[in-house]
């Protein structure tokens, strides 16, 4: 009786799963289903996921030849992989360091990396807006890339998952002869690749997606990233053309969709043994 029980808990368990996962993916599906609609088709009053006739290309034809999608991706890519590049940098020596060594103040430390999880993210930015204009490095990568290049969530995230690597490995590290530094790259890094993969993730979902301070300190197309290349196709060329703006939202997004799938499985193990221990 018990394995007839533990099967038709575990069809509830997937049904369940199965549903709360289609309902949280339900705009992202509207949102490809409409790129695929003429403009008359959309505000129809009946809601039809599947367009008629098996839908059209011709928004995503529009976006190609009006929006120079090449260049906001690659604004894209350049702007996340140069802040993810410094915030692994910055974030994996410091949970070390937190995790691992024993040094004065160190919870005082630790405690002032969690106060700084609760500033928000808009409270710096008019003085770093006044500094960088300062010195004339507005609509520049670097004032896309230097506000984030430090991240509080992912010292705290990498000095969790360290917390649960055993001291064995950099006891036995430093008898062979290594510095902190190469015990941090050679021997803890390649163990902290699952928790890596996780930070990436939100990381480049974050800032791909971010528009509060590209909209500050970009003015044109040159700079722009895909949310904010979005916003300027919606105010200058799409106008209330729906289709063509879901169709450019599905060109931005489709990138992260496919990191996302590749990196599914390291993404979960992340997530899975990261901040479970004090």
């Amino acid at each position: 009786m018990v394995e007839p029980r533990a099967r038709s808990l575990e069809v509830v368990r997937w049904i369940v799963l199965g549903a709360l996962g289609l309902l949280f993916l339900m705009p992202y599906i509207w949102m490809v289903s409409a790129s695929l609609k003429p403009l008359d088709e959309i505000f129809r009053a009946s809601l039809n996921l599947i367009p008629e006739g098996g839908g059209t290309l011709a928004n995503y034809a529009k976006v190609l030849a009006e929006v120079p999608v090449g260049q906001y991706l690659w604004n894209g890519a350049v702007v996340c992989g140069g802040i993810l590049f410094f915030q692994l940098l910055f974030a994996v020596p410091a949970g070390y360091a937190l995790a691992k060594l024993n040094f004065p103040a160190r919870d005082w430390v630790f405690g002032a990396v969690m106060l700084g999880l609760l500033v928000p993210y808009h409270v710096p930015a008019l003085p770093l807006y006044v500094g960088f204009s300062a010195l004339g490095m507005l609509n520049t990568y670097a004032a896309l890339i230097l506000p984030s290049i430090i991240s509080v969530f992912g010292i705290f995230l990498f000095r969790q998952f360290f917390k649960a690597l055993p001291d064995e490995l950099i006891h036995a590290a430093r008898l062979d002869g290594m510095g902190e530094l190469s015990v941090v790259w050679r021997v803890i890094m390649p163990n902290a690749l699952p928790a890596a993969t996780a930070f990436a993730i939100f990381s480049v979902v974050a800032h791909w997606n971010d528009l509060f301070w590209p909209l500050i300190v970009v003015s044109g197309p040159d700079r722009a990233t895909p949310a904010l290349g979005v916003l300027y196709f919606r105010t200058e060329e799409a106008g209330d053309d729906f289709g063509a703006l879901m169709a450019a939202s599905v060109i931005m997004t489709t990138p992260l969709v496919l990191a996302f799938l590749v990196a599914q499985r390291r993404f979960v193990e992340g997530i899975a043994t990261t901040g479970l221990k004090g």
